[in-house]
């Protein structure tokens, strides 16, 4: 079965749920989805030298030190 046939499966399945199972089915998948990015996340924070560098680039963005990349690539 592939993804877009997995999603459907899932909608109707979905679509079939009391309330309190849809609650137990959100929470979840929640879960499921905030572990995935615990798990980015960690991932990024293992680079040397990220976080200094992310924050650097938000604080660009606040001090308006940014440029369209229409301007610096015009082949993509």
């Amino acid at each position: 079965m592939n993804t877009t046939q997995m999603r459907n499966q899932l909608k109707q399945y979905i679509d079939q749920l009391s309330p309190e199972s849809l609650e137990m089915v959100t929470d979840f998948v929640t879960n499921l989805v905030n572990q995935d990015n615990d798990d980015a996340t960690e991932e990024l924070l293992q680079i040397v030298g990220f976080q200094e560098a992310f924050e650097k680039g938000k604080q660009q963005i606040k001090e308006g030190k940014v440029k369209d990349w229409r301007t610096i690539r015009d082949d993509v």
